[in-house]
């Protein structure tokens, strides 16, 4: 088998598959013993721009559990501080000292060359591509609107009062800062790309926050030209928009490759809407609830395949619906592979 007649690289083309390929987001991560190890060793993102390190716990869960594809091992927030941003990684989670709050401060963030500001990722990439074999490797970032929540808030925040209040007080300088942080975006990912990525997943983790109005005025023009740009560079760009499952007939108009699903609502239903915009083929990737891999065994593998049977045999790549929690059981995650292969 080559690279390309992976089952992920089939399923994200919208080719049948005998079953759907599986990865999780977060595999490489706090629930894998071997991971915690390294982890004492070194401080995140100490971990993050080591190349070797990074790229061995990028392999960790490949090794465990054999899945179908391998994500870069990195933080969301690797190209802010690219950008000009200082980032500091706490127990609480990312700060940003100097946050984004005024259109004097967009002066702050710049451009940035990866091959000189991120050599580390594309290391970790080319070294985990050369373990990986005919595993594909998934390149990542965040999508610009979620990354910008960053910028303006300082921290990972619950009601996004001060992007909100930027975003209304100064659109244009909003859209400027989107735009920025879209273009950087762009040559990031086309580093990725180059060094070995053989997709490309753009995260909106906080897009559940916005408005339909606020989507088509702030987040939807930079998304699309990101995805448009991306596509050109021949592989599968997926989209994962957290918490939007009620805007999907605007995200089909983002023409991503895959749109992955979160948990909210059943995938087959995901996808009758997102066809309904759409206009042109898509694979769709999903939605089993990460909570449910801390429940029984019985109860995983039932409804593994209740999402395997909404997603059907072709166009569909499993995954959760959110990232895998750090305290889920070893065991429950052998048991979902053991379901998804044999439904």
């Amino acid at each position: 088998m080559t690279l390309s007649d992976s089952l992920f690289l089939r399923a994200c083309r919208g080719e049948a598959t005998p079953h759907p390929p599986l990865w999780m987001m977060r595999q490489a991560g706090r629930y894998l013993p071997e991971y915690r190890e390294v982890r004492q060793r070194v401080s995140f993102l100490d971990l993050c721009k080591n190349p070797q390190l990074a790229a061995e716990v990028t392999l960790q869960p490949i090794r465990r559990f054999g899945f179908d594809a391998a994500i870069l091992f990195s933080d969301l927030l690797i190209p802010l501080e690219a950008m000009g941003l200082a980032v500091e990684f706490t127990e609480l989670g990312p700060r940003l000292p100097s946050p984004i709050r005024a259109p004097a401060d967009l002066g702050r963030v710049r451009p940035f060359d990866p091959a000189a500001a991120t050599p580390f990722v594309l290391e970790t990439i080319d070294r985990a591509r050369a373990a990986l074999g005919d595993t594909p490797l998934i390149g990542f970032a965040g999508a610009p609107f979620t990354v910008a929540t960053y910028a303006i808030e300082g921290k990972t925040a619950k009601t996004f009062a001060e992007t909100k209040r930027f975003l209304y007080r100064y659109p244009e300088t909003g859209r400027q800062l989107l735009a920025t942080i879209a273009d950087s975006t762009r040559a990031y990912l086309e580093a990725q790309i180059a060094a070995g990525a053989a997709a490309v997943q753009l995260f909106d983790s906080w897009v559940g926050v916005v408005s339909p109005e606020d989507w088509e005025e702030f987040v939807f023009p930079p998304t699309a030209a990101l995805i448009a740009a991306l596509r050109t560079r021949g592989v599968p760009v997926i989209y994962f928009g957290n918490g939007a499952t009620t805007i999907l007939d605007r995200i089909a108009a983002l023409d991503a490759d895959v749109y992955g699903i979160d948990w909210r609502l059943p995938l087959d239903e995901a996808r009758a809407r997102l066809a309904s915009k759409s206009s042109r083929s898509f694979a769709v990737q999903g939605n089993l609830d990460p909570a449910v891999l801390l429940g029984p065994t019985d109860q995983i593998e039932r409804r593994a395949a209740e999402v395997v049977a909404r997603g059907g045999r072709r166009g569909h790549v499993f995954n959760l619906g959110h990232g895998i929690t750090p305290e889920t059981p070893i065991e429950s995650v052998e048991a979902l592979v053991r379901a998804v292969r044999s439904a």
